[in-house]
């Protein structure tokens, strides 16, 4: 706690604060994403959503058009969710237990106590990846985390740390001095541990090991999906964006129509428009598990000329969006970058 005060990360805009809105929002937006991702998306957020009340009253399609390319985009959606119950549930108060935290959309077991932690001073641990690090490599946890039953172990562990007195000060001081040290020093690849106020009585320190923790041993193999755009466009710039489903890649966001081939994509279209069909450079977007290999078509459709019927169906709502209008529509990032012509992935 100490350390944290003098060395710590002590300016983040969801700092120095226990209003649990805005804790709850930069814990959901920085799962698996880094700070310095975060803090732009965090600052627009609270511009146009500023309370729990007017996130819950927003349009589904302003919230994701205001994620897109943070990824991850069920966060979006369960973050919308989970404002609509606040306000509707809780009469707008989040809950001021871990346990009831629980109960919330999107919200799990970590998040939860981070936010009783830091605006509730609850006595429970946080056990993100960083604070997983640190303890395991400090009391030489060397369980495999893959199982559940060491998973749970290490919870029993990290509430048994926990600070006890003056539990207002201490607990949001602990929690993020635990966080703080796992992302500044003892970090993955290269901890700093001549930095560390932990280091004597660091396990994995004294036996010269600290990469050897955490221990997971299962480990999600990557795959690669090849897709391919239709980019259908009207002479006044307009575009075809249809609604993707909730599951899957890209889900509920405004995209391109996706297809699992070249010919299936050119397949739907009238002769006429196969005709002016232009193929654009193929790129490669990188998912956390997944690389996306995108080959965009682009096809020029007459003013006025409709899509054909099977990409207008029931399962595949569409529209036309000119580019003023892009801004504000949920968008796959790759897809953003598509239509300013930034082939970049």
């Amino acid at each position: 706690m100490r350390w944290q005060g003098a060395h710590g990360r002590n300016s983040l805009p969801w700092q120095n604060t226990r209003d649990p809105y805005r804790v709850w929002l930069s814990e959901i937006m920085l799962q698996q994403t880094q700070v310095s991702t975060v803090l732009d998306y965090y600052a627009r957020f609270l511009e146009r959503f500023p309370t729990v009340a007017d996130l819950a009253e927003g349009k589904h399609d302003a919230v994701m058009a205001l994620w897109s390319g943070l990824g991850y985009y069920s966060r979006a959606r369960n973050l919308h969710r989970c404002a609509q119950d606040v306000m509707s549930l809780h009469g707008g108060q989040f809950p001021r237990t871990s346990e009831l935290l629980q109960t919330l959309t999107g919200i799990g077991r970590s998040t939860a106590a981070a936010i009783a932690s830091f605006c509730f001073a609850e006595r429970v641990p946080i056990l993100d990846g960083n604070v997983k690090r640190v303890l395991t490599r400090v009391i030489g946890f060397s369980a495999d985390l893959a199982q559940s039953a060491n998973e749970r172990a290490l919870w029993g562990r990290a509430t048994d740390l926990l600070p006890a007195p003056h539990l207002s000060d201490t607990m949001p001081r602990y929690s993020q001095g635990l966080m703080d040290l796992g992302a500044t020093v003892c970090t993955l690849r290269q901890p700093q541990c001549a930095l560390c106020p932990v280091q004597k009585i660091c396990r994995a320190f004294a036996a010269g090991e600290p990469l050897k923790y955490p221990v997971k041993t299962r480990k999600m193999k990557r795959s690669a999906q090849a897709l391919s755009l239709l980019w259908a466009q009207r002479p006044d710039g307009s575009v075809w964006l249809e609604k993707r489903p909730v599951t899957g890649i890209w889900g509920g966001l405004y995209c391109l129509p996706v297809f699992v081939s070249d010919v299936a994509l050119k397949a739907l279209l009238p002769l006429a428009v196969q005709a002016r069909l232009e193929a654009l450079p193929h790129f490669v977007h990188v998912l956390t598990h997944k690389d996306l290999h995108l080959s965009p078509w682009i096809a020029g459709f007459r003013a006025g000329q409709a899509m054909p019927k099977a990409m207008n169906a029931e399962d595949r709502p569409g529209a036309w969006f000119g580019p003023e209008a892009w801004p504000g529509v949920g968008l796959p990032a790759p897809i953003r970058r598509l239509l300013a012509r930034d082939f970049v992935a």
